[in-house]
C-alpha cells in the first residue's frame, strides 16, 4: 500500500473566493404586465446562505488585519438572523468563539443555523434590547462587538463587491437600486459606488410600513438609528406593507421560481411599483436571502385568493 499524497487538485476553501458573485436574474411573469426590465440580485446564493455573508466576513478579516482580534478570541454580535448566521460561519473557519444575542420572535431555522454552526445563542425581548445586551457585555469584558450597525466595515463589503457586480452584471444600465434597510450597510455601500458611476441612479430604501413586521428591516427609533447610514445616499424612501411584501414572496417562490424571505418579497413588490411607473427603467432589487429559514413561519402555506 502507497503511503504517497493522493495527487489532485482542490481548492483551499477561502471565503474571499466564493463570497458574492451571485447571480442578476429577470423577473419574468411577475413584472410581465410592464416594459420596465426588473432584475433580482439572488444573495441566497452565498455560502451561508444570505447577503450578510459579504459583510460577516469583511468585518472579521478587517479585524483581524488590524490586529483587533486574533482566532481564539470570543465575538459579540445583536442580530436578527442572517449576519449571526453568516458571522457564525466565518468566525467557526477562522475559530473564534461567537456569541449572538437575537429576539426570541426569529424563526426556529435561524436559530438552528447559528447553533450548527457553534455559535452561543441568546435570546432577548427585541432587536434594540439585543444591542443594547451586546455593547454591556463587551463593557464586562466578555468579548468584541463587531458592531454591524455602525462598522464601516459593513458597508465597505458591499462598496468592494456588490456594487461592481450589479454595474457590470448591468452594463452600467442600472437606473434604479432597491434594498430593504436593516442595517443599513447594504444600500449605502452599493449606493456609494452606483452613484461614483452614475450619479443618476435613484436608490430607493424600504423600510416596514407601520404595523408591519419584517424580519430583517426595521423603522429604526432615532436613538437606534445605524450610525452608518447617511441619509443623502437615498433618493426615496418606500413603506413596505407587511401583507404586500409576504404576498409577493409567495410569488416570486410560485411564479418565478425563486424562494426568498419577506423583506426579499418586500424589495421585489416595490420595484414592481416602480417598473408600473418608468416603462423605461431597468431596476435591480436585492434578494437577500432564502425562504427555506421561514418554513416553519408558515409563510409558504397560505393560499392567496388574489
Amino acid at each position: 500500500m502507497s503511503n504517497t499524497t493522493p495527487d489532485f487538485q482542490a481548492d483551499e476553501f477561502l471565503l474571499d473566493h466564493y463570497v458574492g458573485k451571485t447571480p442578476l436574474v429577470r423577473l419574468q411573469r411577475l413584472a410581465s404586465h410592464t416594459q420596465a426590465t426588473v432584475l433580482a440580485k439572488l444573495e441566497g446564493n452565498n455560502p451561508a446562505g444570505s447577503v450578510k455573508d459579504r459583510p460577516a466576513y469583511n468585518m472579521i478579516m478587517q479585524a483581524e488585519k488590524r490586529g483587533q482580534i486574533k482566532p481564539g478570541d470570543t465575538l459579540i454580535e445583536a442580530t436578527s438572523g442572517n449576519t449571526g448566521i453568516a458571522l457564525a460561519m466565518v468566525a467557526a473557519m477562522r475559530g473564534y468563539k461567537m456569541k449572538l444575542i437575537m429576539p426570541a420572535s426569529s424563526s426556529q431555522e435561524r436559530k438552528d443555523a447559528m447553533r450548527a454552526y457553534g455559535a452561543e445563542l441568546i435570546e432577548s425581548e427585541s432587536m434594540e434590547h439585543a444591542r443594547d445586551l451586546a455593547l454591556q457585555m463587551e463593557k464586562d469584558g466578555i468579548g468584541l462587538v463587531l458592531n454591524q450597525f455602525g462598522n464601516p466595515d459593513n458597508l465597505e463589503a458591499h462598496y468592494l463587491t456588490t456594487g461592481p457586480e450589479i454595474w457590470e452584471q448591468t452594463g452600467g444600465k442600472i437606473t434604479h437600486f432597491v434594498s430593504s434597510m436593516g442595517t443599513t450597510g447594504t444600500i449605502m455601500g452599493i449606493s456609494k459606488y452606483l452613484k461614483e458611476q452614475n450619479p443618476n441612479v435613484q436608490i430607493v430604501g424600504l423600510q416596514p410600513s407601520e404595523g408591519s413586521n419584517i424580519p430583517g428591516i426595521r423603522r429604526w427609533p432615532k436613538e437606534y438609528l445605524p450610525t452608518i447610514f447617511d441619509a443623502s445616499r437615498v433618493d426615496e424612501i418606500m413603506d413596505i406593507p407587511q401583507i404586500e411584501a409576504e404576498k409577493t414572496a409567495r410569488q416570486l417562490a410560485r411564479l418565478e421560481g425563486i424562494s426568498a424571505g419577506v423583506s426579499s418579497g418586500g424589495a421585489v413588490w416595490a420595484s414592481l411599483r416602480i417598473a408600473e411607473q418608468h416603462p423605461d427603467a431597468v431596476i435591480v432589487c436585492i434578494v437577500c436571502d432564502r425562504g427555506d429559514r421561514y418554513l416553519s413561519t408558515g409563510l409558504f402555506s397560505v393560499e392567496d385568493t388574489e
